[in-house]
């Protein structure tokens, strides 16, 4: 896969962030050795977000982005700092540029106390530092560099590579729960809602990740599955299905070979599943008149059997016998006011990365609205979620 096609859902999110003129374009354009933003001496240059995809050794894909300004003014400006926010929800890495001639402020410590409320891991860029008399003694979370100069500027991007800790970048998604020359069925229905001519992403990551651990993944359509699996003549691993076509699938699978689901697994690599697993239970809960939102974390067209808008409402409205509300987001849509809802159901989550879905999540437990996600739903409706839980992690949990 080329850097320009590594889905952005899989890089980490590198976001810069501070005052007007504090030179976070210059700092950005440095760091990615490229002209990305326009550099000017007037103040709120960079108006909406600006995102830049680069290699960042030993991160590997990462996504840059140069917001604007935190102290903006005005009606605009109220709307960019509202902009700046929500980039901040999908912010693995958040880097604070101080004009060090002018040191920290209101604003800058109003930011660094959101990162920190955030949990967003963060280091202080404290830029001009060619203009200082001496430059200051440095700690873990501040560097002094010069965008103009060139001044540590590689030491900077040292300092990013290490912000992050190791184990968090060597998560996967399923080469941990199987072997090398293990054999893994995937079960892709290729109906009107699959994309024409290619595998979702999903699909595509899994396979990679079954490949790199030197296992065989065998996929089949969700019509053959029952053939294949009474005429193979090696054991199964673990079978992993699409969630549309879960019940009949695990009507056909053996019950002494594992099975989930790619939106299960997802759910675990995002680091959601937990919750999901719990939240599931809401559907027991709901009434008459309750509304339920459905959210999807990509843009694609919907197809008349699209499974967020179609399926998993009429599934949702036979299991409860309720006469139920749905509403629909899709893509950076997820509203803020979720009082509404008696509970919501995401997608898997493949188009966002870890950091978003979480701030999803979390925005949705703080709020004391139960959330969980299409795969963990339907399991739970056809009543085999305990047995899609194959990680050991998650052996009791129900």
């Amino acid at each position: 896969m080329s850097l320009n096609s590594t889905p952005t859902a899989n890089r980490i999110h590198i976001g810069f962030f501070g005052k007007r003129n504090a030179g976070k374009s210059s700092i950005v354009n440095a760091v990615t050795g490229q002209q990305l933003s326009i550099v000017s001496d007037t103040k709120g240059t960079t108006t909406d977000p600006v995102f830049k995809s680069l290699e960042l050794l030993p991160l590997g894909p990462v996504t840059v982005i140069d917001t604007a300004g935190f102290d903006d003014e005005g009606e605009l400006g109220s709307l960019r700092i509202q902009k700046t926010m929500q980039i901040l929800n999908k912010t693995d890495i958040a880097i604070l540029v101080v004009d060090a001639l002018a040191g920290l402020d209101s604003f800058d410590k109003q930011l660094i106390d959101i990162f920190e409320k955030k949990s967003v891991p963060y280091c202080i860029v404290y830029n001009k530092s060619d203009l200082l008399e001496s430059v200051p003694d440095e700690t873990d979370k501040t560097i002094y560099v010069s965008a103009v100069s060139n001044y540590k500027i590689y030491e900077l991007k040292e300092k990013i590579t290490k912000i992050i800790p190791q184990d968090t970048l060597n998560k996967r998604i399923v080469a941990d729960l199987i072997n090398p020359l293990d054999l893994v069925i995937l079960v892709i229905p290729i109906d009107e809602s699959a994309p024409k001519g290619r595998l979702i992403l999903p699909q595509q990551q899994i396979i990679r990740d079954i490949l790199e651990i030197g296992a065989c993944a065998l996929t089949v359509k969700d019509t053959e599955f029952k053939d294949i699996i009474s005429t193979i003549g090696k054991k199964p691993a673990l079978v992993i299905t699409d969630s549309q076509v879960f019940g009949k699938i695990s009507a056909e699978c053996p019950d002494d070979i594992p099975l989930t689901s790619f939106s299960i697994l997802l759910a675990r690599f995002k680091g959601y599943l937990e919750t999901a697993v719990k939240g599931v239970k809401a559907i027991e809960t709901l009434a008459d008149n309750d509304t339920v939102l459905i959210s999807e974390g990509c843009t694609h067209h919907r197809q008349c059997n699209d499974i967020g808008t179609v399926k998993l409402p009429k599934l949702l409205t036979s299991y409860t016998n309720k006469k139920l509300n749905f509403e629909f987001t899709s893509g950076n849509e997820f509203p803020q006011n979720i009082s509404k809802y008696s509970l919501i159901i995401h997608c898997g989550g493949c188009m966002l990365n870890e950091r978003e879905v979480k701030y999803r999540m979390n925005h949705s437990v703080s709020c004391n609205i139960p959330f969980t996600n299409y795969g963990t739903a339907i399991a739970y409706m056809n009543g085999i979620l305990k047995k899609s839980l194959v990680m050991p992690e998650f052996k009791d949990i129900i």
